[in-house]
This record gives C-alpha cells, structure tokens and sequence, in this order.
C-alpha cells in the first residue's frame, strides 16, 4: 500500500491540471509540453501530443492511446495484491474461527469424558482463538479493500484527465487548422 501510494503521490497533476488544460485547448503546446514536466500520464500524453501534432488529430489520438495503455500497466502495478487479499483475507480469518470453534467442542468433549465436568477455560481458549482469527482476518481485508479502491478511484481519475488532455490538444488543432 505505501508503494503504491507513494508512486501515484509522486505523480500527482492536480495544482497544475487546469493550466495545462486551458493551453491544450487554446493550441500552445510548447508551454504546455513545458510545464508538463513531472513523471505522470498527463504530463507525458501532453508531451508526446506536442510531438505528433503535425501529424493531425489521428497521429495525436493514436499517441495519447498508446501512452495510456502502457501507462494504466504502471499503475495497475500490485493492485491484484490489495484485490487478493481484500477478497481472501476474511475467508482465512473464517477458517480460522472454524478452527477455533471445533478446538473449543473438542476441549469441552474432553472435559467431559474425563468426568470433570465442564471445563470453561479450555472453552474459552478455543472460542478466543477464533475471535482472534477473525478479527485478523477482517483486520487484512478492510484496509486493502480500502486501498484497493482509492487507487482504483485515482487511476481512472488520471485516465480521465489524460484523455481530456488528448481531446482538448485535438480541439486545438481543429480551431488552429480552421477545420470542424
């Protein structure tokens, strides 16, 4: 999670976005491809655009397509972890209440048969070691899901803001060629 946290904090467009955006749309792309200068999609669909904008609308489409491909991969990097273990992690903690559970009616069978009578501390033991197993497992789960979804949310956030990026230097080339 703090790799991953880290890696699209480093990355961030959001103070910026609004700027590049407005000169996209009016055309300047050497002052955006300027300030388009840390490492994230945005900034490198910005940059590859302004490379291939001679090429028209189709060369600038083709460019912001293939860098959001590549770099959704990027993104992406470690996120099946979160989804795999906010999905698993309360079925271990299930199978270890289970566990617990069947070793507490095993201590109480025990206890019985040996004529003791009810022996509440083995009982308890069990019982403990299932409440301890599924708070575990509920432990792990909540926060990767948690996880998992904000950088879900994050990415299609920078996906969005790399297609309109994209749109709005294919806008500018349209008004600057004087085409509709």
């Amino acid at each position: 999670m703090v790799e991953r946290a880290l890696y699209f904090g480093s990355r961030r467009m959001s103070k910026v976005f609004p700027r590049l955006l407005e000169l996209c749309l009016s055309g300047d792309l050497k002052s955006a491809a300027t300030l388009a200068t840390t490492d994230s999609m945005e900034a490198e669909v910005v940059r590859a655009a302004a490379g291939v904008v001679e090429g028209g609308t189709p060369a600038v489409e083709k460019a912001v397509q293939s860098i959001i491909d590549r770099r959704r991969l990027e993104y992406e990097k470690w996120l099946f972890v979160l989804g795999t273990l906010g999905n698993n992690a309360p079925f271990i903690g299930l199978f270890g209440t289970v566990l617990g559970i069947i070793r507490a009616f095993v201590d109480l069978a025990a206890a019985n048969k040996s004529g003791g009578g009810t022996n509440t501390a083995s009982v308890m033991t069990g019982i403990s070691e299932a409440l301890v197993a599924t708070a575990v497992g509920l432990l792990v789960a909540i926060p990767a899901v948690m996880a998992f979804n904000i950088f879900q949310r994050l990415l299609k956030r920078v996906i969005g803001r790399s297609n309109a990026l994209g749109n709005a230097i294919a806008s500018g080339l349209h008004l600057r060629n004087g085409s509709n």
